[in-house]
């Protein structure tokens, strides 16, 4: 069995303290887009100097998804 004792005010206050919260890191790709470390660029689709997302058919999607819904309108 664990004994549970009350934090003191002090305890509590100490606490606080310690969490607050960091910036995140960010990174600058070739052309100066800002992007969080080790995630693939939004802008780009870049990571480690590779294409992994596809951004075109990304836009291309959500405008014609846009599209429909103005249609149904």
């Amino acid at each position: 069995m664990v004994v549970r004792m009350r934090h003191t005010r002090s305890q509590v206050g100490q606490n606080r303290a310690h969490k607050k919260l960091s910036k995140p890191a960010l990174t600058h790709d070739q052309s100066g887009n800002a992007y969080i470390r080790h995630r693939a660029s939004p802008v780009t689709g870049m990571y480690k100097g590779r294409q992994v997302i596809d951004v075109n058919k990304k836009l291309v999607k959500k405008a014609k998804k846009t599209e429909e819904t103005q249609k149904t309108k």
